[in-house]
């Protein structure tokens, strides 16, 4: 223990002090305090402790042997780095405190003052912020006005208002530390850029009573902030005060004041304070001139702008960047591109820096012109050459929407990729939807979809501030997919449209077409009830396709419901549609099935395909479904389609469904059908054979009623079997109507219905 303790005692301050040293004994005893983070120790070096020497043996074995290796000494690196390397990567604890008080014990003030600038530098001011509390409740750091001035304007450039507010009225006060001038004046332009004039105001009038003179630099100050709100009348009133209280205007007040009032196009007041401005002996400088440049460019008066532009030179003033950014954008918005040019040349020519504003004054006026789309191609390589993104990133939008409409697939194709070749440049998806439909237009289909596969890879699409598509240019895409086998792709596709909200008609119908043809008709359906959820209007060749997808996957109960879907929409199918998809399912046995097709067919008006209505009206009555059978029939007769019940009749004779014939013809004679009465004859025949006698008794007497005659013979055995039976009630009935038609046979001649022996 106690060559630890020796060990840390002499090592501490240098191994903490530098990071690439051993870690010290201390840091690894078990203490409770926190060892630093690994990005600022190195492996511990074994440490030993060696015998007492006397004082010239000890000092002979500090000087190094020449044949000795010696080590190059060890960089330190400051211990502010080290503290700020900690309280950046690690969440603000006890521990941590623990770990920053055992590399410093004490917090003098370069070291605060270090770490405080080194956060403001890195944007983080919340942890300069973090550590000053730290230090002065803590560390026993007491702040000065040093410490003050370092970190109120690195709160304030952060928007940190509060904080730095409370920082100077609160915090100062507390240790008898007044604020200076230049402190004040970056929280009040803070509060200016933060649109919060009012507080800029308040903190300005209250200078005074902090013991703290006005000078220019916080009059140009709250000038500025109170200005960019457009509050013209209290800059007038703050200037006039200015001016009575004996400050005397800068030139960055009458810079301040000529930008401001520019700002709200207040042209005659700005004009006015650029002639006071030389009447009190201040000479204008380049920002001066390139504010009233930007005053009259914002009111559109290029002519007055050109004044000043061409002024400047022969008040010997050199015109800068800015100058011709300002006059560029205006002639651009002026659209008088070809003066914005011959300015740009001359900005190349006088080796001007060419900044990213000023391709982002010109290129709008360059990409909005077809005819300016080869020098429009040309400034974007300039910009990659010169590493420049545009703040403006529409520009690459408008270029590639030029290019389209100019017929320069290629060179829109360029212009795309070398947009996502710029930093910080998040491509706009209506950008790939304007290639997407130049190319399907131009005939380029592929190079379209392999747009799309960029899309789609990027995810684009997804993000919730990305807008939607145009029809036009997802449209053909998904067209063009979905007739060459990429339906999947192109639902994939539509399905993040979809959650953009789009419900396109024609999207849908495509890939409804897509998957039938493809032999995938569940998608297909799938897609269509999407579209009755969200109801979108149908195609009815989309139907059509569904149903035949179905028929060809031999799956007729699925095309039966299709076709009922198809009907649901306000669509009629055609005659051979009905006919195949009743073919189809009567062939699959599926005979009630096929019959309901038949009803909602006769109900549409459809009176086609009647050769198939009466194969299904035969097999219902051949399988017993009379009563659904005698229904069709009815239906038929009245939509005014009229089955032949000849046939029918005689069809169920012959397959030996005499009952089935036997209910037929009744509902023929109730309803005085056109049936002949041979084809009853038949029927009778038929009934006798099975020894049906009631029913034959009661069809006999229903021919009677109908003014049909019947064969003696025949009824004499039909009595005879009625007798033999036990209904002689029946028997006497049919005797006397044999009677009655005996008579009326002697009167007038009559059709007879034979009746076999």
């Amino acid at each position: 223990m106690a060559r630890r303790h020796l060990a840390s005692t002499l090592h501490l301050p240098l191994l903490c002090r530098n990071p690439s040293a051993p870690t010290s004994a201390l840091c690894t005893s078990s203490s409770t305090h926190e060892v630093p983070p690994p990005a600022v120790e190195a492996p511990p070096l074994p440490v030993q402790v060696p015998a007492e020497k006397p004082a010239d043996e000890a000092a002979a074995a500090a000087v190094p042997s020449p044949s000795a290796p010696t080590n190059p000494p060890r960089r330190e690196e400051p211990l502010h780095e080290t503290i700020l390397h900690m309280i950046r990567r690690r969440p603000w604890t006890t521990r941590l405190e623990n770990s920053i008080r055992l590399l410093s014990p004490t917090l003098d003030a370069p070291l605060v003052h270090g770490v405080i600038s080194g956060a403001a530098s890195a944007g983080r001011a919340e942890l300069a912020l973090q550590f000053f509390r730290f230090a002065y409740r803590r560390g026993g750091f007491r702040p000065d006005g040093d410490t003050f001035a370092l970190l109120v304007p690195a709160l304030a450039s952060r928007r940190m208002l509060n904080h730095a507010r409370c920082l100077v009225l609160d915090t100062m006060p507390s240790f008898s530390v007044a604020p200076d001038e230049p402190t004040l004046a970056a929280l009040i332009s803070a509060y200016g850029r933060a649109a919060i004039p009012q507080e800029a105001v308040k903190l300005f009038r209250m200078m005074p009573d902090l013991g703290v003179p006005r000078t220019a630099l916080s009059y140009n100050a709250v000038l500025k902030a109170i200005l960019c709100r457009g509050r013209e009348a209290m800059a007038r009133r703050i200037y006039n005060a200015m001016i009575a209280d004996g400050v005397a205007p800068d030139v960055s007040t009458y810079n301040t004041l000529i930008w401001g009032f520019g700002l709200c196009k207040k042209m005659e007041t700005a004009v006015r304070v650029f002639g006071e401005m030389k009447g009190h002996g201040v000479t204008p400088d380049v920002t001066t001139y390139n504010a009233l440049l930007n005053a009259w460019v914002r009111t559109g008066d290029l002519e007055s702008a050109r004044k000043v532009f061409d002024e400047m030179t022969g008040k010997g003033i050199e015109r800068n960047s800015v100058s011709y950014n300002v006059m560029i954008k205006g002639y651009v918005e002026g659209n008088r591109v070809e003066e914005a040019v011959a300015l740009f040349a001359e900005m190349g020519e006088k080796g001007l820096r060419l900044s990213e504003k000023t391709f982002a004054a010109l290129m709008p006026g360059l990409c909005d012109d077809q005819g300016r789309a080869a020098e429009a191609r040309k400034a974007v390589d300039d910009m990659a050459e010169r590493r420049l993104t545009p703040k403006d990133k529409s520009v690459f939008l408008r270029l590639v929407t030029t290019l389209c409409k100019a017929g320069d697939l290629d060179g829109a194709l360029e212009v795309h990729r070398k947009s996502g070749q710029f930093k910080h440049v998040l491509v706009d998806p209506r950008q790939y939807g304007v290639l997407m439909e130049g190319l399907c237009a131009g005939g380029k289909s592929e190079m379209a979809i392999e747009v799309l596969d960029e899309l789609m890879e990027k995810g684009t699409l997804l993000s919730p501030k990305s807008p939607v598509l145009e029809a036009s240019a997802y449209n053909p895409v998904i067209e063009h997919l979905c007739s060459n086998g990429s339906t999947t792709k192109a639902e994939t596709f539509f399905r993040q449209l979809m959650k953009k909200g789009v419900d396109d008609k024609a999207a849908f119908n495509s890939l409804i077409r897509g998957h039938a043809k493809e032999g995938v008709p569940e998608a297909a359906q799938e897609i269509l009830a999407i579209m009755t959820r969200r109801e979108v209007p149908t195609d009815p060749e989309s139907h059509v396709l569904l149903v035949d997808s179905f028929l060809k996957k031999n799956e007729p109960a699925d095309a039966k419901t299709a076709l009922d879907s198809m009907m649901q929409h306000g669509h009629l199918p055609s005659p051979a549609l009905f006919k195949s998809v009743m073919e189809a399912l009567f062939n699959d046995g599926r005979i009630q099935t096929a019959s309901r097709v038949m009803k909602s067919m006769i109900e549409k008006g459809v009176t086609e395909n009647m050769d198939m209505a009466h194969k299904i009206l035969e097999a219902l009555f051949t399988r017993g479904h009379v009563e659904e059978a005698i229904g069709r029939v009815n239906l038929m007769v009245e939509n005014g389609c009229m089955p032949d019940l000849d046939k029918l009749l005689v069809g169920l004779c012959d397959n030996d469904r005499v009952m089935e014939a036997q209910k037929l013809a009744d509902f023929a004679l109730d309803r005085d059908f056109d049936v002949s009465f041979s084809t009853y004859d038949r029927v009778l025949e038929a009934l006798y054979a099975e020894e049906k006698t009631l029913p034959a008794y009661s069809m006999l007497c229903k021919i009677k009623n109908k003014g049909g005659v019947v064969d003696q013979k025949g009824c004499d055995a039909l009595m005879e079997s009625l007798k033999s039976e036990g209904y002689s009630k029946q028997a006497d009935i049919l005797s006397r109507i044999l009677a009655e038609n005996s008579q009326s046979m002697s009167k007038r001649g009559g059709k007879k219905v034979a009746m076999g022996a």
